[in-house]
């Protein structure tokens, strides 16, 4: 058997593993189809699209699966509304521990799910498994708020009378993810939602529905060892049309859609015309600004993993940075300087097979079609391309020459107005700008439409001041010293401006879903009127 043979058998095999460890009904090497539609029964899809999953490290299909139809949508979406009349009768705190038990199911699949999301999106191992741990660090979260979840007791001006606030359950989710995080996205929403006493009803990306199918199938046997109704994790996989059709119905009352700035924009219209809310996080153009006193011993591996991380496919990825000319030079031989490292030691490779690699494939052949076409277009204009100028992984195995292989690029700018640090591409092309203030860096960070994450490495207290304050950056996510991805949970996650405004994850995130209901209590035997009004019959 050729190295090559060897080689393909073993991938072929280490995928049936995770097929059968996910209980997914596939066999590897087969691209067979697989139902993608769950209401509490797993049906097939009756929509004229099919959605297909490739392996990115080798653009091999693996499955296919029918889309949901308009009237599946309408179907499943009643089985949810179903489910939620019996669950929101269910104390939040027995709701705690139904979900520390899907937590529970979520870190005894950790590797396999994690192998899973590395296979068909395309990210390294230990990001696919660091997916999985957000789900799990956020219901420990939201199991905290099972027991926390406070509204307010007011004082009333009037004698004999208190005002109350108070949570309660919302109905159904909608949840639109995007390929990026396939685990992640719907694991903030479905712990959230679910505390707050909902049914979710998911609509994965087209290009990652095996991962949600997994997804679910795990909740919903957690769920069924609770009796609970099952279809409190509802699936619908599919493409526009699916989305269109949870988008548009009135019965879904808030929608959390991850995705791109232009569809994001029309989601928004379509829940806004039957006056239904939206979480939207979309388009992040992050920025790093490094000061002339910066410690490059945290900025440059800050940067390396914001822009190499995950091939610059997240919302959190760096696509700018802004540099101090004093410092200039030294941070960009030390940042060329492990981008080579990175080349030469061969750490862009398989995200399943290849446990050194630090940075796996681009998710589809459309993005290294864009990553080529976005640095031809720079060049044109000026740009002085410093590194990843050929695009071509050198030494890759056989097998993998089919897969989305790029090189990480950098490129050096002259004009701060050039296109592309005001349009996000989702490539890895890290565009460098020199400054000369901070005050500079802080009106070029702040002059995009989007507004997610942003950094600063600096050890100057006033810099660092300034930065956070009303004065400072713009975005939702404002770090010192730490690169703009990797956020943990803990905290509210989202962006400011075209971002979106939508916050998920810790903090407050959960008061957006839940219907808030304000009341007045009169214990007295009296009957006043605020604001001093008279109305005597």
């Amino acid at each position: 058997m050729s190295a090559s043979s060897s080689s393909s058998s073993s991938t072929l095999a280490r995928e049936q593993a995770i097929f059968d460890e996910l209980d997914l009904p596939l066999k590897a090497g087969s691209a067979s189809e697989v139902p993608g539609i769950f209401d509490g029964d797993w049906r097939r899809g009756e929509a004229d699209h099919t959605l297909k999953s490739y392996d990115p490290s080798t653009g091999r299909l693996m499955a296919t699966v029918q889309g949901a139809s308009a009237a599946q949508v309408s179907s499943a979406l009643g089985a949810a509304q179903a489910a939620f009349r019996v669950f929101r009768k269910l104390p939040a705190p027995a709701r705690g521990e139904v979900l520390k038990d899907i937590a529970d199911a979520f870190t005894l699949q950790k590797d396999a799910l994690g192998a899973l999301v590395s296979l068909e999106m395309g990210k390294i191992l230990t990001e696919g498994r660091g997916e999985v741990q957000e789900v799990i660090d956020l219901a420990a979260v939201a199991v905290g708020l099972s027991r926390t979840m406070a509204g307010s007791y007011l004082p009333s001006e009037r004698a004999g009378h208190v005002l109350m606030e108070k949570p309660n359950p919302l109905g159904i989710v909608g949840v639109v993810t995007a390929f990026n995080f396939p685990v992640a996205v719907h694991g903030w929403n479905f712990c959230m939602s679910f505390i707050c006493g909902n049914a979710t009803v998911w609509k994965p990306a087209p290009s990652t529905p095996l991962t949600a199918i997994a997804t679910t199938k795990l909740i919903a046997s957690v769920l069924k060892k609770h009796n609970l109704p099952t279809a409190l994790a509802t699936l619908v996989a599919g493409d526009v049309e699916t989305s269109k059709a949870l988008c548009e119905d009135e019965r879904v009352p808030l929608v959390s859609f991850t995705g791109s700035e232009t569809i994001g924009r029309i989601v928004a219209q379509t829940v806004a015309k039957r006056l239904g809310k939206c979480i939207l996080e979309l388009g992040g153009n992050n920025a790093v600004t490094v000061l002339s006193d910066a410690n490059l011993d945290l900025a440059i591996p800050g940067v390396v993993f914001a822009a190499v991380g995950t091939s610059g496919q997240r919302c959190t990825s760096s696509r700018r940075v802004y540099v101090h000319r004093d410092i200039a030079d030294r941070f960009l031989q030390r940042l060329v300087g492990a981008y080579e490292q990175i080349a030469s030691k061969g750490l862009i490779g398989s995200a399943v097979h290849d446990p050194k690699a630090l940075a796996g494939p681009l998710h589809s052949p459309t993005a290294v079609a864009k990553h080529k076409e976005t640095l031809a277009a720079i060049k044109s204009r000026g740009g002085r391309i410093l590194f990843g100028e050929s695009t071509a992984v050198q030494d890759l195995p056989s097998h993998l020459t089919g897969g989305n292989w790029v090189q990480p690029a950098i490129v050096l700018h002259s004009n701060s107005s050039d296109e592309a640090f005001a349009e996000e591409v989702f490539c890895p092309i890290l565009n460098v700008y020199i400054i000369s203030s901070l005050d500079e860096a802080i009106e070029l960070n702040n002059d995009v439409r989007q507004g997610l994450s942003s950094a600063l490495f600096t050890n100057d207290h006033v810099s660092i001041g300034k930065w956070l304050s009303a004065e400072g950056s713009d975005t939702g996510i404002v770090n010192v010293n730490a690169g703009t991805s990797g956020a943990e949970v803990g905290a509210g996650f989202g962006g400011n401006k075209a971002t979106g405004w939508g916050r998920e994850c810790g903090g407050t995130a959960w008061h957006a879903y839940c219907s808030w209901s304000t009341s007045v209590v009169n214990y007295s035997r009296e009957l006043p009127l605020a604001q001093g009004v008279k109305f005597h019959l």
